[in-house]
């Protein structure tokens, strides 16, 4: 699979992932969108450990998108993230956290929980002792067992420099949060990673966003994917951090049409045609050959999206 960097996606589309099949492309993109959901909770959780010393305290490139030139690039992502994620939720709070910081980088620094407005001129200053490890699972478990364990609905949002130690325990509590969705022991939940920093790893990212859930589909027939990650350097709205949150069964304009570059309808999965209404998920096969693909909607310009 290929997820193509943010920067070189076209609006509306929120996330592309293109997958080669034989003589054929696989096209997997969703409509960028913010969902509208009840007793929606929201948590952000900070990289604390040694690695991020010089995130914390030494110039580097964030995206436009962050707006703040700041010798402490994380101050600027996570303001940013954490004022939106607070509005989301339906408390008016988002759960801050600093992860992976003291011995080990086992400890979790709870920072309470936060609304939009102090947020945006939050102090994120280095955690109060770094890590000297960095170890994922506390945090996650913090969010999942701790604070949401019984909420309908929740999105946590996880910075890093993408460094994880403990990561072939975090990939074994994704698969066993996955199978008590598919259980109906816990509701809607979705992880996201932004990576931050000149020299952050995408590698472990990009495995736990690939990660194979056997098939599992949640209480409403969705395939199960709880991870996504983005660059921070390359996000262009705050709202791709719903990319993978939107679902087949939205349908966001009456009909549509995809062609590919060379003007032919694509092959919708499961489904006969786009004519009866666009999806916020969209998957479709077209020809290996094809450099893009192209968005049609009644009474729009058209949109074409390159791949290639």
């Amino acid at each position: 699979m290929s997820q193509l960097p943010s920067n070189l996606v076209v609006e509306p589309f929120g996330e592309v992932n293109i997958f080669p099949e034989n003589n054929k492309i696989r096209v997997r993109a969703t409509i960028l969108m913010t969902p509208s959901v009840e007793g929606a909770q929201t948590g952000l959780a900070i990289d604390g450990s040694a690695s991020m010393k010089n995130n914390f305290g030494a110039a580097g490139a964030v995206s436009k998108l962050f707006t703040a030139a700041s010798v402490n690039i994380v101050e600027p992502v996570a303001r940013t993230i954490g004022a939106y994620l607070a509005n989301f939720d339906s408390d008016g709070n988002t759960s801050l956290i600093y992860w992976a910081c003291g011995i080990g980088g086992y400890e979790v620094q709870d920072l309470g929980d936060i609304n939009a407005s102090k947020i945006k001129s939050q102090s994120f200053a280095p955690p109060a002792n770094f890590g000297s490890g960095t170890k994922l699972l506390p945090a996650i478990r913090f969010f999942t067992e701790k604070k949401f364990g019984a909420a309908p609905w929740s999105i946590l949002v996880f910075i890093t420099d993408g460094a994880i130690e403990d990561f072939t325990e975090v990939k074994a509590y994704t698969i066993q949060l996955a199978n008590e969705l598919a259980q109906r022991k816990r509701k809607f939940i979705k992880l996201v990673m932004i990576g931050v920093g000149p020299e952050v790893s995408e590698s472990q990212m990009e495995e736990l966003d690939d990660l194979d859930y056997g098939g599992l589909k949640d209480p409403d027939g969705h395939t199960i994917d709880l991870w996504d990650y983005k660059m921070a350097s390359t996000m262009q709205k705050v709202e791709e951090i719903f990319a993978e949150v939107v679902t087949a069964d939205t349908i966001l304009a009456p009909s549509a049409s995809i062609t590919d570059s060379h003007g032919a309808q694509v092959s919708p999965i499961g489904r006969g045609s786009y004519g009866d209404g666009l999806p916020a998920l969209l998957e479709f096969t077209m020809p290996a050959s094809s450099k893009s693909f192209t968005l049609n909607l009644p009474n729009t310009s058209a949109i074409t999206q390159p791949i290639a």
